[in-house]
């Protein structure tokens, strides 16, 4: 092959992989204009993205069966290889694409990054207007279920008063938000952020919600008290007393004294401390090095989050119970179409906290105890942590993905949780 030949050829090589790498989203701008531009955001995925998922799918390299009957060594191989079968020969990505191009979404500018959202007004007056953070390894697609029952209560058991416009942005290196290029979008600067996108948005009273990193941020929003926030509400609390810190981080028996509720508490903390924490342990210390392999191998992405949803979803360790084929490659799909595996894990390095440790929050608070979660909330850490509780329920379904598994309970519990703000 001739020198220019050679050059002509890796010329198009080198720009069909960055197609691959960097999908395609067709945007137009609104009225808005200047520093505080918002831009309408619709997605067109390539379909050559589409096909080299199924090509790496297809020429997956698969380890040896698991040596134990359980799960105890992370996701089986029979379970992960029939999920991952179906995603690459039956899941079709365009019907997610419509699911969100169905939703008004827009993407503006802060603090030099793009941020993607999702803003729903509700059709009935004086709706209360609501900011939602996802988690991870979850999405906007977590939250969709919520949308109807949320910003229309009439057509769902619910009162017109108990509506709320609805805004669900993408954390920045998750989705189709911007990726960080440098350090500093932790979560303090995330909940910045989002007073910033709702003033942006014309709301000068709002509250905000979150489970999983949303819980973090709606915690860090109420710690700074931005003008015009409300309350909080939130499905992953962080209430644990130092002593109890204490004794998990030294790997010490529970202090003396818990109550019933406080101990069964602990018992799930100590479990996640010691054989179920491995996965952030990774984020927190090396996400760049684990996100060579999630952003290569789209098995190796399924599996790790296969993981956590199987665990984390009240669901006896079968997530499919609660979440369909569809609505889990929904999730996964995102991430490796946007190739944000190593980006969201950035997220883990920045914070490098314990989230579960005691918050101190005097802004009102709602807190809604889920019976999956990582850990059960007792009440009794809960109002020492939030002086300004304003509500507490404990449910009897749902898990840490609380919104996509029970989209309905979920929308009742913000109803009374909020009820008193209006």
């Amino acid at each position: 092959m001739k020198k220019n030949q050679r050059y002509l050829a890796n010329t198009l090589i080198t720009g069909a992989l960055a197609l691959l790498a960097t999908p395609i989203f067709a945007q137009s701008v609104s009225a808005t204009k200047g520093a505080d531009q918002i831009r309408h955001f619709h997605i067109n995925v390539p379909q050559a993205a589409i096909a080299d998922l199924r090509q790496r799918i297809a020429a997956t390299r698969w380890p040896e069966k698991e040596t134990v009957k359980d799960q105890t060594q992370g996701v089986q191989l029979e379970k992960i290889q029939k999920l991952v079968k179906y995603w690459g020969t039956t899941y079709d990505w365009r019907k997610a694409e419509a699911k969100l191009n169905a939703l008004p979404q827009f993407i503006t500018t802060i603090d030099g990054l793009d941020i993607q959202f999702v803003h729903i007004k509700s059709k009935h007056k004086n709706a209360m207007p609501l900011i939602i953070t996802h988690g991870w390894p979850g999405s906007i697609f977590e939250l969709l279920k919520i949308v109807g029952p949320l910003t229309d209560p009439t057509a769902y058991g619910g009162r017109a008063e108990d509506a709320f416009d609805l805004v669900l942005p993408s954390m920045p290196g998750y989705g189709f938000s911007g990726k960080p290029q440098g350090t500093g979008w932790d979560a303090d600067h995330i909940a910045t952020a989002w007073d910033v996108l709702m003033k942006r948005l014309g709301y000068q009273h709002y509250v905000a919600q979150g489970g999983d990193w949303g819980s973090v941020v709606a915690d860090k929003m109420a710690h700074q008290k931005p003008a015009g926030l409300l309350g909080i509400h939130v499905n992953m609390p962080a209430t644990v007393p130092a002593d109890v810190a204490k004794a998990l981080n030294n790997g010490e028996p529970a202090p003396a004294g818990l109550s019933v509720k406080e101990k069964a508490a602990f018992e799930s903390l100590n479990y996640l401390y010691k054989k179920g924490g491995g996965y952030a342990a990774m984020m927190v210390t090396r996400p760049q090095t684990l996100g060579y392999g999630l952003s290569d191998s789209p098995a190796g992405l399924a599996s790790f989050f296969y993981d956590k949803l199987n665990e984390w979803t009240f669901s006896g360790g079968d997530a499919e119970k609660v979440l369909t084929k569809d609505e889990i490659l929904d999730d996964i799909s995102l991430y490796w179409l946007t190739n944000t595996a190593a980006s969201s894990a950035q997220l883990y390095w920045e914070n490098n906290a314990n989230n579960f440790n005691a918050v101190d929050i005097s802004v009102p608070a709602a807190v809604t105890v889920f019976p999956g979660e990582i850990y059960q909330a007792p009440k009794s850490w809960t109002e020492r942590s939030y002086h300004n509780l304003i509500y507490f329920n404990e449910v009897s379904k749902g898990g840490h993905f609380a919104a996509w598994e029970e989209p309905q309970l979920f929308a009742e519990e913000l109803r009374a949780a909020f009820k008193s703000l209006r």
